[in-house]
């Protein structure tokens, strides 16, 4: 390690930092200008990446979870050689630039995952090294080993502060996820003070009772940033913590170390004093050819590693061809919608079954067929029922298991499921009840944002509760879902149309769903065939019971409301249609013609029905239909007496169609 070139490059780095923020009047400096060392070590040394294979499968994962430093990330990928040449630097915080104000996924060459949100980063970091786990134990062999990567995440005070990362830091600590390494950039301020006037544990004890290694260490000196990071690579059965004590905005004396470090006035103010503090010229956005030519010498030396890995790869695919198949195709592989529908059994024409139980019957001949599905839940397997069977539990010893036993930590389990989709190895799905699902937003969001194929299978998806009462009936969370861009929310009625909402998740590859499922008993629905159901789910909503005369009124419900639609229809008469809409996204990305012909606008009495809040259903019976919903909270009784009570009946449909 040139300890000499990297302090250049770290003060080098600082200054990009500086002009960048300087040059758009906004962004953070305090944690590019306090950990510009542990970057001239990682970027500039102890990484093992490739720069012109930035998704290499064996690199070093590097995520910044204090994203607002972006700066911290796209200077030193710029330095080491990634696809962002100085030009997106100068366009910090620009339209279309590939340096946006926080790090977004696919936008930038080497950047991991979305960050931003504080914590999401640990949380995604975990995700990241179970997913290298399950894929170490099912893709190594003992003639080669292709894949022996670490994970690494960069978090300051905010981070460590949020509950997020405690639930997940707790999860790796107990899954001894010895891959992964967090810095922790402990420089005693928050946005608004020093920390002491929030925060007063001692962090390193309680990562320790957490089970992870921690040492601390003075995040300044270059040799004390590469030992500290060359010990934790080597560390086995525990996750490491390495707290560098830095001093935020380094090189700006007049706002380091103190809040006013965090943000954008000190490079504003302050930026000519701070260059001359550094060493640097009065250009702007100054890079030495010393420090050029070191980074380029380093680049052809992390070419080289790659290489020979290359060759280990090669050997191994050739010696081991399905395995190769799988792993190339990884969580992307493409679905054949009507195959695997053919692998579910059809329902029993009288069966009577929960959507959630439906969902566990789906769920295994998938799991059986897409070997790269891995399921959890957030301690209720028992009641979410989205258990593989004969697929084993991921737990340190047996890495190769597909389930995974999040406890009672909705949060960390959305973050750890992005940080397993960004790895794009596996196909990640989780569970929980459909009013925990709050808890896990901000993760459902990013997902959304960054286009991560997670599925989550949230059940007990309305007042059917029951006797839980209205702390656990989720009258506007299914609603409150649906307005997240991106986030396709299905709400299966009966068996069938599950079995197309199973293999619709799976098929997606671009954005997140949402399997909103049943806890009560719903009638298979037999007006139409088992394939125009599976198939109507595809297209987000389809005409369920045709009416047989000339059309007067058109019903549409979803999941368990459907069959009040049904019941209605038949009492109302040969003019009455059905309309199950199971995805309001999909439905609404058809053709004109497809949406005309289900919803046609000649007919404008319309009438929805759905058990919770009643706002986006205008959209689709127009200001001249009713709503029949619940806009309010719930009732703890008997699942169908609250149903009744809050009018979710056929009866109460026909009332409506007058």
């Amino acid at each position: 390690m040139n300890k000499d070139i990297l302090q250049i490059a770290a003060n080098q780095a600082r200054g990009l930092a500086i002009d960048a923020v300087h040059a758009c009047h906004s962004g953070h400096v305090g944690l590019p200008l306090g950990s510009a060392e542990i970057g001239a070590v990682l970027y500039g040394h102890a990484l093992s990446v490739n720069p012109d294979e930035p998704r290499w499968l064996n690199r070093d994962r590097f995520i910044l979870s204090g994203g607002h430093g972006s700066m911290f990330l796209y200077s030193w990928l710029h330095l080491a050689g990634f696809d962002l040449d100085l030009e997106e630097l100068k366009n910090f915080r620009q339209l279309h630039s590939k340096t946006p104000g926080h790090p977004e996924f696919k936008e930038t060459a080497g950047v991991e995952s979305t960050t931003g949100p504080l914590g999401q980063g640990i949380g995604n970091a975990v995700g990241f090294a179970v997913s290298q786990k399950m894929a170490s134990a099912k893709f190594n062999t003992d003639t080669h080993t292709i894949l022996n990567n670490h994970i690494v995440a960069l978090a300051g005070d905010g981070c460590i502060q949020e509950g997020v990362a405690q639930e997940a830091s707790a999860l790796a600590g107990h899954l001894h996820l010895d891959n992964l390494i967090v810095f922790y950039d402990s420089n005693d301020v928050t946005l608004d003070a020093m920390a002491d006037r929030s925060q007063s544990e001692d962090t390193a004890m309680r990562y320790e009772a957490l089970g992870w290694g921690v040492v601390t260490i003075d995040g300044h000196d270059l040799d004390a940033v590469a030992a500290a990071f060359s010990d934790a690579k080597a560390a086995k059965g525990k996750p490491q913590l390495i707290i560098a004590k830095t001093e935020i905005a380094r090189g700006i004396p007049e706002v380091a170390g103190t809040s006013a470090g965090h943000g954008e006035s000190g490079a504003i103010k302050h930026s000519e004093n701070a260059h001359q503090i550094l060493g640097l010229p009065e250009e702007r956005f100054h890079v030495s050819e010393d420090v050029r030519a070191y980074f380029a010498e380093l680049k052809q030396v992390r070419t080289e590693v790659y290489n020979t890995w290359k060759t280990t790869y090669d050997e191994w695919a050739e010696a081991n061809g399905e395995l190769a198949a799988a792993l190339e195709a990884g969580g992307s592989a493409p679905v054949d919608v009507d195959d695997l529908l053919s692998k579910i059994p059809v329902a029993e024409v009288d069966a009577k079954l929960a959507t959630r139980a439906a969902g566990s019957n789906v769920l295994q001949p998938i799991a059986q067929a897409r070997p790269e599905l891995i399921s959890g839940s957030a301690d209720l397997h028992g009641s979410t029922k989205n258990y593989i069977k004969d697929g084993g539990d991921f737990l340190p010893g047996n890495e190769s298991g597909r389930n995974l036993l999040f406890g009672i930590r909705e949060h960390a389990m959305g973050a750890l499921l992005n940080g397993v989709a960004y790895d794009g190895i596996w196909r990640a799905s989780g569970a929980t009840f459909m009013v925990f699902a709050d808890y896990l937003r901000p993760s459902i969001r990013l997902a959304s944002l960054a286009g991560l194929p997670v599925i989550y299978i949230f059940t007990h998806d309305s007042v059917g509760v029951g006797e839980d009462g209205p702390t656990h009936q989720p009258v506007e969370t299914v609603s409150g879902l649906r307005v997240i861009p991106n986030l396709d929310v299905i709400r299966p009625c009966d068996t069938e149309e599950t079995a197309g909402a199973f293999v619709a998740a799976v098929e997606r590859q671009d954005g997140p769903t949402v399997l909103s499922l049943t806890r009560q008993g719903v009638p298979n629905i037999n007006t139409v065939t088992s394939e125009e159901r599976r198939h109507g789910v595809l297209k987000g909503g389809y005409v369920i019971k045709k009416e047989t005369g000339p059309l007067e009124v058109i019903l549409i419900g979803t999941g368990s409301e459907v069959q009040h639609a049904i019941a209605a229809a038949d009492e109302i008469g040969p003019g009455a249609r059905v309309v199950s809409m199971p995805s309001m996204l999909r439905f609404d990305g058809q053709s004109d013609e497809y949406k005309e012909s289900v919803l046609p606008s000649s007919c404008t009495k319309r009438i929805a029905i759905e058990a919770g809040v009643t706002g986006l259903w205008y959209k689709y019976v127009g200001l001249e239909g009713t709503v029949l919903g619940i806009d309010r909270f719930g009732i703890s009784a008997p699942g169908n007496t609250v149903m009744a009570e809050l009018g979710m009946t056929g009866s109460n449909v026909v009332s409506a169609a007058g």
